[in-house]
């Protein structure tokens, strides 16, 4: 068996944080939110090879960040694009990575912005019991948050509607860009493509097979973030904190007050300033600061400032407001 993380997008939303680094890096409490996939994937015996699909101005990240892993499986594939209005979408490149790489295995593909609370092995279990194309499916609990993924109606485990980014969905039940395929399935892809369907989100591939056989989801509870956005992104932290802060021993903190959910890196230095729900990185510096809801990049420098929700890029100096 085959698996595929999905690494390619250029998360414009989190940017300047990610302008220069892909988003699966950003640590989420003492791993990566990648990290937290690859130990999944590696402790699977039957998984005997990982792609790593991300593009050409990443790739060079990915390679320095694999070879200094602890993981022995992941191998890089690179898409031919270096911009946001190349991307071939994430069902084209799905399609050109089986390609280039003459996969002729089942496939697990996940998206590596995904932070997900159930082990993967489980997801391969089911699906092997299954042995059809199978989705991993989430409760968000929300109409309005279920607008912005795929819904996914059950007949039992069994799926019987499936709808992308519905603008009144009837339920709050999400397919989670956790996929698995059996090795016959993937030609689909390349039909699919040449139907001229679209090639942006995977579930609409999913909507057009479960038209055409049968296709289960695995639903799970616990918890589940799409690192797509700060909001998002520091509630994945939260999560991993589980009430707990995170401070380096190399972090200089003086008079300062540490409110809930914050991550303090190495060296960073905190005086005479107040942070709560913030991550910063290191070599940042903060005086006389009051930080809310916010992203600090390494190598900042804030001086006098009393903001929320900011994300504040690498190399930045700010000082009284100015």
């Amino acid at each position: 068996m085959k698996a595929v993380v999905l690494a390619g997008g250029y998360a414009t939303r989190l940017w300047p944080i990610t302008k220069h680094r892909p988003k699966m890096f950003l640590p989420v409490g003492d791993s990566t939110v990648i990290d937290e996939i690859f130990a999944d994937l590696e402790a699977d015996d039957r998984i005997d090879e990982v792609y790593v699909s991300t593009n050409e101005r990443f790739a060079e990240d990915f390679r320095e960040y694999l070879s200094d892993s602890e993981f022995d499986k992941p191998t890089l594939s690179v898409e031919d694009t270096t911009a946001e209005d190349e991307k071939f979408g994430v069902i084209g490149a799905l399609a050109q990575l089986v390609d280039r790489e003459n996969v002729d295995d089942d496939l697990v593909v996940v998206a590596g912005d995904n932070l997900i609370s159930f082990d993967i092995a489980e997801f391969v279990d089911f699906f092997e019991q299954k042995g059809a194309p199978t989705l991993a499916a989430y409760d968000v609990g929300s109409l309005e948050r279920a607008k912005s993924y795929g819904l996914v109606d059950l007949d039992g485990d069994e799926v019987v509607d499936f709808q992308e980014k519905p603008e009144h969905p009837k339920s709050t039940l999400v397919s989670i860009a956790c996929y698995a395929y059996p090795e016959e399935t993937l030609s689909d892809l390349e039909t699919y493509l040449e139907e001229g369907e679209n090639p942006d989100e995977p579930g609409w591939f999913v909507q057009w097979l479960q038209d055409r056989q049968a296709v289960h989801a695995f639903t799970f509870e616990g918890a589940w973030y799409d690192i797509g956005t700060p909001e998002s992104y520091l509630d994945a932290v939260r999560w991993k904190l589980d009430g707990e802060n995170l401070v380096s021993d190399d972090a200089t903190i003086e008079n300062t007050t540490i409110g809930e959910n914050v991550h303090i890196m190495g060296n960073a230095e905190l005086v005479n300033s107040s942070v709560d729900n913030t991550v910063v990185f290191p070599d940042a510096v903060l005086h006389d600061c009051d930080v809310r809801d916010s992203i600090i990049d390494e190598n900042t420098r804030l001086e006098g400032i009393d903001f929320s929700g900011a994300l504040i890029g690498a190399h930045t100096t700010i000082s009284n407001g100015k």
